[in-house]
């Protein structure tokens, strides 16, 4: 979710405890009460098991967690047992692109109500046409252009096209509508608030941009490509990063995840599609997949704006050792290029890979 200029590709986008501390972790879990590995971290874990294991997993994820140099959550579920744990998981998140997976499920939930059908052919318009990561602003901006509800769902979670995702907004009934929809599943650590072209044009500094006031393509451009100082940049993010809109906890997506994959949420033929599209995501190859074992096959999705930086999905375990839930997001990173912070990803879900090959059962 980050505009296509290269002077924002950066922008958008402790010590280990010891054995004892990791068994007063789980002892502490198991009465419900959050651990903080070390004062300094300000990393609250929480344990869903009382399982000395997954207290050492969390503690070494607490501590990865510290190279984001800013606030790192993570929810990492092992699909088969329920085993796993939260790293700030009830704190907000920006959500950047993450957030077209409660738009593809809001979505899917409409074609299985018989509201849209996959085939629907849908119009983009001139006004939906901005400059950004977007297949459609790159290269067939022309006029006529149509594409269906299922080519649309593929370029939103594929390649991450923000005019896709924004078109399928609309068709969803709204940003409101995709929130409710999530409330109405239960869900309430999820919000989804703005079109893309909205968030995107509030984190550059046009605070009265908003679903119901729309910025024109044109003067969008000019806003993308005004000239700015570190120090403009840094102002931006300071407004951008307590703001509300467009959040989820850790916990929250984890949950979502977890629905989509039990086929709680959806029918069994939406949900497989949904599944398999997020399998074929060719966005962040250096996040969640970034060190894992090769041929890791991960249902993932990215995002990535100003000093954010996330990646949400399922990641298969080989054998018979089952799938695993991971979610992390960092949030007001120091770190300027978001490909810097993205090993931070890698080494967290190759952590939680590694406990669950060995600790599956």
């Amino acid at each position: 979710m980050y505009p296509l200029t290269s002077r924002f590709h950066g922008l958008l986008r402790t010590p280990v405890p010891s054995l004892r501390t990791a068994a007063i972790a789980a002892l502490l879990a198991a009465t419900g009460i959050a651990f903080a590995p070390t004062p300094a971290s300000a990393q609250r874990i929480r344990l869903h098991v009382d399982d000395p294991g997954v207290a050492t997993l969390a503690a070494e994820v607490a501590r990865l967690a510290e190279a984001a140099r800013g606030t790192v959550g993570v929810a990492a579920y092992h699909l088969e047992t329920g085993r796993g744990f939260t790293l700030n998981g009830d704190e907000r998140f920006p959500m950047a692109s993450t957030y077209k997976v409660p738009i593809a499920v809001r979505i899917l939930s409409m074609v299985d109500a018989g509201e849209l059908a996959l085939g629907d052919m849908v119009e983009i318009e001139q006004r939906d046409v901005y400059l950004t990561a977007s297949t459609i602003s790159d290269l067939i901006d022309d006029p006529g252009l149509h594409l269906s509800i299922h080519n649309l769902l593929e370029m939103m979670l594929q390649t991450s096209d923000n005019i896709a995702t924004d078109v399928l907004m609309r068709e969803a009934g709204g940003a409101a509508a995709v929130t409710a929809h999530m409330a109405g599943a239960g869900i309430e650590g999820i919000r989804v608030d703005r079109p893309t072209w909205a968030l995107i044009a509030n984190w550059l500094g046009a605070a009265e941009v908003s679903e119901r006031n729309r910025i024109d393509p044109g003067p969008y451009r000019e806003l993308l490509e005004a000239e700015r100082t570190v120090a403009d940049i840094a102002a931006l993010n300071a407004a951008f990063n307590p703001d509300p809109r467009d959040t989820a906890t850790p916990a929250a997506m984890a949950e979502l995840l977890r629905r989509i994959w039990e086929r709680e949420l959806l029918s069994e033929e939406s949900s497989a599609l949904l599944i398999d599209i997020m399998y074929r995501c060719r966005t962040g190859e250096g996040r969640l997949k970034g060190v894992l074992p090769p041929g890791t096959q991960v249902a993932h999705k990215t995002g990535t704006i100003g000093q954010t930086t996330n990646d949400v999905g399922i990641i298969d375990l080989p054998g018979d050792a089952g799938h695993v839930v991971a979610v992390v997001y960092i949030k007001e990173s120091e770190i300027e290029a978001y490909a810097d912070r993205e090993p931070v990803i890698a080494h967290i879900a190759r952590a939680i890979h590694d406990y669950f090959v060995f600790n599956g059962g």
